[in-house]
C-alpha cells in the first residue's frame, strides 16, 4: 500500500461574481482612463500630440477591420439576405426612430448634451464579437450572425456619419463638408486599404489574432483618454449631475428592453425560425462599442466626452441583459428537425466559425 497521503478534493472556489453578470474587464479598462483623464487630463502639447497619436490609431483599427472583413464570405452571406435587411432595419431605422422619439426627454430628464450623445447611440452600428457569442450560446444561427455583424460594422462607415448629419447637425461637432471629409479620410479610405491589402496581410492578421485583439482594443482606450482630457480641460462635466446620470440608466434601460423586444417579436411576425430569430434579437439591439467610440471622436471633436458616455453605458448593460437572454434561451426545448434543417438551409456556415469569440 502507498505510504503517499491521499489526495483531498479541493473546493472550488466561488466567483466574486454571478456567471450570468459578465462585469467585462475591458469595460473595467475603460473606466480606469476615464479616471487617469480625470485625474492626469492631457493639456497643451501632451494634448496635441494625444490628438494626433489617437487619429492614427483610429485610421489603424479601421485598417484592421477591413483587412480581416473576408470578401468571400461577406458574399456567401447575402444569400440569407431577408435576415441581414431585418437586422440593418432594427440598427439603422427603429434605433433612430426611438432615439427621435426620446427628444421629448428633453430637458426635464435629459440635458441637450446627453440627448445628443443618445442619439448618436442610436446611430452607431452593430456588434459583431458579442452577437456571435450570444447566438452561439443560445444556440442560434451562428453563421448568420457573423455576416449580419460584418454587414452592419460595414454599412455604419457610411450610414451612421451620414444620419448624424441628418439627425444631430450641429450637435456632431458642427456637421460639414469638411467633417465628411475627415470621415472619408480616417475611417473610409483605411478600411478600403485593408480591403485592397488583405490579400497580402491576412494571413499575417490571422495568425496574429490576439496580438492585434490588444491593438485594436489599446487605439479605443487611447481615444477615450483624448476626449474625456479634452472635457476635463473644458470642465463639461461640471454639466452632469449623478441625478442625470441616474436618469439617462434608466432611459437606455427602456431602450434596451424596447429593441430586444421588436427584434424578437417582429421577427416572429416576419416568418423567421427559432435560429434566426436568435441572431436577429442579440445583432439588432446592441450596439458597437468598438466602432462608436472612433467615430465620435471624429464627429464631435471637443464634445466626443459626453457623447461617449451614453455608449459606454449602453455597452455594458446590453452584455449584461444579453448573457442572462443567451443563457435561457440555451434551455429552450429543441426544435423540430423539419425547421433545423430548413434554418441550415438558409445559411451555410461561413468560413467555417462555429465557436463564439469574446464578447465586446
Amino acid at each position: 500500500m502507498s505510504s503517499r497521503p491521499a489526495r483531498t478534493a479541493r473546493t472550488p472556489r466561488r466567483p466574486l461574481l454571478p456567471s450570468w453578470l459578465p462585469v467585462d474587464p475591458y469595460i473595467l479598462a475603460l473606466l480606469g482612463t476615464v479616471g487617469l483623464a480625470a485625474l492626469l487630463p492631457a493639456s497643451g502639447t501632451a494634448a496635441t500630440v494625444a490628438d494626433g497619436t489617437a487619429k492614427g490609431a483610429v485610421a489603424l483599427l479601421f485598417f484592421l477591420y477591413g483587412a480581416r472583413l473576408s470578401t468571400r464570405e461577406a458574399l456567401d452571406g447575402l444569400k440569407h439576405w431577408r435576415l441581414h435587411v431585418t437586422v440593418l432595419a432594427c440598427t439603422f431605422v427603429l434605433f433612430p426612430l426611438l432615439g427621435l422619439a426620446a427628444r421629448g426627454l428633453v430637458p426635464t430628464v435629459l440635458t441637450p448634451s446627453l440627448y445628443g450623445g443618445l442619439l448618436f447611440l442610436c446611430l452607431v452600428p452593430s456588434t459583431i464579437q458579442s452577437s456571435i457569442a450570444f447566438t452561439s450560446i443560445a444556440r442560434g444561427n451562428v453563421p448568420a450572425a457573423i455576416c449580419a455583424g460584418s454587414f452592419s460594422s460595414l454599412a455604419g462607415i457610411v450610414l451612421t456619419p451620414l444620419l448624424a448629419a441628418a439627425l444631430l447637425g450641429n450637435g456632431a461637432g458642427g456637421f460639414s463638408a469638411d467633417s465628411l471629409v475627415k470621415i472619408v479620410l480616417q475611417l473610409l479610405v483605411p478600411f478600403l486599404a485593408g480591403q485592397l491589402l488583405r490579400r497580402w496581410v491576412g494571413g499575417f492578421l490571422t495568425r496574429h489574432k490576439k496580438v492585434l485583439g490588444y491593438v485594436d482594443r489599446g487605439s479605443i482606450l487611447l481615444v477615450v483618454y483624448t476626449a474625456f482630457s479634452a472635457g476635463m480641460t473644458q470642465g463639461v462635466w461640471q454639466l452632469v449631475t449623478p441625478a442625470r446620470l441616474a436618469a439617462l440608466v434608466a432611459v437606455e434601460a427602456v431602450l434596451l428592453a424596447a429593441m430586444l423586444a421588436l427584434s424578437w417579436y417582429g421577427a416572429k411576425r416576419l416568418g423567421f425560425g427559432r435560429a434566426d430569430r436568435i441572431a436577429i434579437q442579440f445583432a439588432g439591439s446592441k450596439k458597437s462599442l468598438a466602432a462608436g467610440l472612433p467615430m465620435a471622436s471624429v464627429l464631435f471633436g471637443a464634445q466626443a466626452s459626453l457623447a461617449v458616455l451614453p455608449l459606454m453605458l449602453f455597452h455594458q448593460m446590453q452584455l449584461m441583459v444579453c448573457a442572462v437572454i443567451a443563457k435561457r434561451r440555451s434551455r429552450d426545448p429543441e426544435e423540430p428537425a423539419g425547421a433545423r434543417g430548413r434554418a441550415a438551409a438558409d445559411t451555410a456556415p461561413v468560413g467555417g466559425i462555429t465557436s463564439p469569440a469574446v464578447p465586446r
